[in-house]
């Protein structure tokens, strides 16, 4: 009985430890078995194709709007150094972004590199977590949309018929025809093809560039003419002070969402070592300058207390005698949005067909379609659902979902980065198919390294024979094998790993200790500046030990090399997960309600289908150093 129930024991903590492994069982860089069975996307987009796609999906018509709200309630003045910082913070993830990108040229985004990086499970929640907010960002955006084509045409009376919005009596619901036309003329363009598309993108952004152009120079022709009333405040340049000026950063932050869609297209890059950086370094540049020159001319117009929270500058234009303006204004809104909506809709038929590859999915949203060389089947997908939500739902209070799952993406690509080169994969699977092949080269790896062994323990007793000079001062030139093992003691690279490891994971409860005693506002005093303390100590303790540590060789050779690095490792992927995790705990709890929801049905459907179905379930881990051996030995038995 107590041997039967030992047994019983024994294989629960085998399933356990089954269980526990499946979850973070990692994937390698550009499988050689994906590209074989053809699942390739067109190579066209540039890194000016990049930018647009960047750059439009960035600048949507929020900073139309929140230049006057910010400015008015948070920033006064001060609003161009709020969107400079907020720049600056928003470079911190992209440089985590670029290198990743670089490295992992592939479909996915920051599902991929956290797949690579840290697991099959937290990949799965960041991929759940991005498809909920491509799908209600682009609903979001679609309703958005009609009420600015209707201000530019004169008022709602103006549009046709069947594009207004009307309410269904029977349901009290508001539905929008004009948003699920444009979803559906947007998922048309995108099933043409990718340099079809990203034609069209560049289009538009171009005319949206063009506005915020007329705005920056015709409202500094006005505001130069006026004397800049905005800055003649006595110097109140900062009226609500330093910790206003700080909130408006916050806000103004997620004005800066939007560059992470360039490396949804990192498949279809031509050149994606260097373009992908380029494309996300150009876009982040070029949206932080025309939003700080936006800002320094309106508020320069207008004084920040005068500002219309509605229409800011289309308001400072006409206190100005530039009534017309307003339809240039109007028209750079529209097209932004419209540049947005196509932003929104392109990474998440690829992120749809990155998971399906894996099998976390079924195969139907993974095929490409032969003529166009796009995920046909994905895109119709979600264009579809995305034009039921805008006709049918006012998606407006669930737009808070949008921005968990992004700032969730900015912080595991920047804890990816700590991993990629503290802690790099060691081992990479490989199908069960080439089973055959892995005993065949571990075996002959194996017997090499034996016959190196003899030879080196042979050459240690010729050394050992020879008369040494003296005990410390020469070692390392009679006894080279014994300075050898002096340095790989003192280096020790398991243990220097382990302790990168667990520093990797001590950094992060410190992070979400401090950042929730920040947040939380009903806790006592003394309980906050408690956690806040203890979560400080931890945070700090752990990023010097990973300051002190030296980076693991294996880095270099992780995935594509020659491609951009991230510099200041580990403080500035550390600043980046510091500050979009206070962000995370910063918004509503409604929000985290509503996201908690989508997240545990994210969690069943995995259960029930993703784990099982997962392309690793029978994958075998091989080393690293096996990998080349292993596919040179495939190709000569297939030649």
């Amino acid at each position: 009985m107590i041997v039967s129930m030992q047994d019983k024991g024994e294989a629960l903590l085998s399933k356990c430890s089954k269980g526990f492994k499946s979850l973070v069982r990692r994937k390698q860089v550009d499988s050689v078995h994906v590209r074989r069975e053809g699942h390739q996307l067109a190579r066209k987009l540039t890194a000016l194709d990049l930018t647009a796609i960047g750059v439009g999906t960035t600048i949507g018509a929020g900073v139309y709007v929140l230049v006057g709200t910010v400015a008015r309630e948070h920033t006064g003045p001060a609003l161009t150094v709020s969107f400079l910082i907020a720049g600056l913070a928003a470079a911190l993830s992209a440089f985590c972004y670029a290198e990743l990108a670089s490295r992992c040229p592939s479909a996915g985004s920051a599902y991929h590199y956290a797949y690579i990086c840290i697991g099959e499970s937290v990949a799965w929640l960041i991929g759940w977590s991005l498809i909920l907010e491509y799908t209600i960002g682009g609903a979001a955006i679609a309703r958005g949309i009609s009420p600015n084509i209707a201000l530019f045409l004169g008022g709602e009376g103006n549009l046709p018929a069947f594009l207004v919005r009307h309410t269904i009596p029977q349901l009290g619901v508001v539905v929008d025809p004009c948003a699920a036309i444009l979803v559906l003329i947007v998922t048309f363009l995108l099933c043409a093809g990718i340099k079809e598309s990203s034609l069209v993108q560049t289009i538009v952004t171009t005319v949206n560039v063009c506005a915020m152009l007329f705005i920056i120079v015709a409202g500094g022709y006005l505001a130069c003419k006026t004397g800049w009333v905005g800055y003649e405040l006595h110097g109140r340049f900062f009226p609500f002070g330093l910790n206003g000026m700080l909130a408006g950063s916050a806000i103004v932050f997620f004005s800066y969402i939007g560059f992470d869609a360039v490396t949804g297209a990192a498949e279809e890059t031509k050149r994606p070592l260097r373009d992908l950086p380029l494309g996300i370094g150009m876009t982040l540049t070029l949206c932080c300058i025309l939003y700080m020159l936006v800002s320094v001319v309106i508020v320069g117009l207008v004084p920040y207390y005068a500002l219309n929270p509605d229409t800011p500058i289309s308001s400072a234009f006409s206190a100005n005698g530039m009534q017309w303006a307003a339809y240039i204004v109007t028209a750079g809104a529209v097209t932004a949005l419209c540049a947005s909506l196509m932003g929104s809709l392109l990474p998440q038929p690829r992120l749809l067909m990155a998971m399906a590859r894996d099998g976390l999915l079924p195969a139907f949203f993974s095929d490409i379609s032969t003529r166009t060389q796009v995920p046909v089947k994905s895109t119709v997908t979600t264009g579809m659902l995305a034009a039921v939500l805008a006709f049918f739902m006012d998606v407006s209070e669930l737009s808070g979902m949008v921005s968990v799952g992004t700032l969730l993406a900015f912080t595991v690509v920047a804890i990816s980065i700590l991993i990629l080169r503290y802690a790099p994969p060691e081992e990479v699977p490989l199908p069960s198919s080439l089973q055959q092949f892995i005993d065949s080269v571990r075996k002959q790896l194996d017997d090499d390294s034996q016959s190196m062994e003899r030879k080196e323990f042979n050459d240690a007793d010729i050394v050992e024979q020879r008369p040494s000079q003296s005990e410390y001062g020469e070692a390392s030139i009679q006894y080279p094998l014994i300075e050898k093992q002096f340095c790989e003691d003192k280096q020790n690279p398991r243990r220097r790993r382990n302790i990168a490891i667990w520093n990797i994971a001590l950094f992060c409860i410190g992070v979400l200790v401090l950042t929730s005693a920040a947040s939380v506002e009903y806790l006592p005093s003394l309980v906050h500046f408690s956690l806040g303390a203890v979560g400080a100590a931890i945070l700090l303790c752990s990023l010097v030990v990973l300051a002190c540590l030296n980076q693991d060789e294996a880095r270099h050779s992780f995935g594509h090399t020659g491609g951009f690095l991230c510099p200041f490792v580990p403080f500035l992927p550390a600043a980046c997960i510091l500050i979009n995790s206070y962000l995370l705990m910063s918004l509503g709890v409604g929000t985290w309600i509503r996201v908690s929801i989508w997240l545990i049905m994210g969690a069943l459907v995995y259960i029930s289908y993703g784990w099982r179905h997962s392309s690793l379930t029978n994958a075998v881990y091989v080393p690293m150093a096996y990998l080349d051996h292993i596919y040179r030995a495939s190709s000569s038995h297939q030649v």
